[in-house]
C-alpha cells in the first residue's frame, strides 16, 4: 500500500518566508528545465533582455545590471558569443575594453526564450487568476524593491 506524504504543520503553511521559498523552488525548477530543453539557462536570458532592453554594453555594466558576477560573466558571453548572439568590440573611448552587443541571431535567440519563459510563468501561475497574478508580481516587486541593497554609487574622484 501506497504511503501518502503526511501534511505539513498549519504553522508551516503560513509563514510567508518558507511558502515564498517553496514557490522559488518550483519556479526556478521550472523555468530551468524549460530554458535546458532550449540549450539555455537563466543567465542567457538575463544577458540577452537586458542587451535587448537597454543597448550595448561594457562586461562589467552588464554585470551590474544582471547581479551575475563578473568571474561568471565570462563564460555566459562566451557561450553566447559563440553561438553568434553577441557581438564583442572594443570600446572607442578605450581599446582595452570590450563593448557588448546583441546579434540579430541573438535577437532570434531572446524571442524564442521569451516564448519559453512565458509558458513556464504560465505554468507556475496556473492556479491563480489574472487579477491575482498581476497582484503577486506587484506585492513581490514591493518586497524586492524594499529588500534591494542600495546601489553603490561611484567614489568621490574615481573614474
Amino acid at each position: 500500500m501506497p504511503v501518502s506524504p503526511t501534511p505539513e504543520p498549519a504553522r508551516l503553511r503560513t509563514i510567508p518566508s518558507r511558502l515564498l521559498a517553496g514557490a522559488a523552488l518550483v519556479a526556478d525548477r521550472l523555468v530551468g528545465e524549460r530554458l535546458a530543453a532550449e540549450d539555455a539557462h537563466k543567465w542567457h536570458f538575463a544577458v540577452l533582455v537586458t542587451l535587448a532592453e537597454a543597448g550595448a554594453a561594457s562586461q562589467a555594466e552588464l554585470s551590474r545590471r544582471t547581479g551575475i558576477y563578473r568571474s561568471d560573466m565570462v563564460a555566459v558571453l562566451n557561450e553566447l558569443a559563440d553561438a553568434a548572439c553577441i557581438r564583442r568590440e572594443p570600446a572607442p573611448a578605450d581599446r582595452r575594453r570590450n563593448v557588448i552587443s546583441l546579434t540579430p541571431a541573438g535577437r532570434r535567440r531572446l524571442e524564442r526564450l521569451d516564448t519559453v519563459i512565458a509558458d513556464a510563468q504560465r505554468e507556475l501561475l496556473a492556479p491563480l487568476t489574472t487579477g491575482e497574478q498581476d497582484e503577486l508580481v506587484r506585492l513581490l516587486g514591493l518586497l524586492t524593491e524594499h529588500h534591494r541593497p542600495p546601489h553603490p554609487r561611484p567614489q568621490r574622484g574615481a573614474r
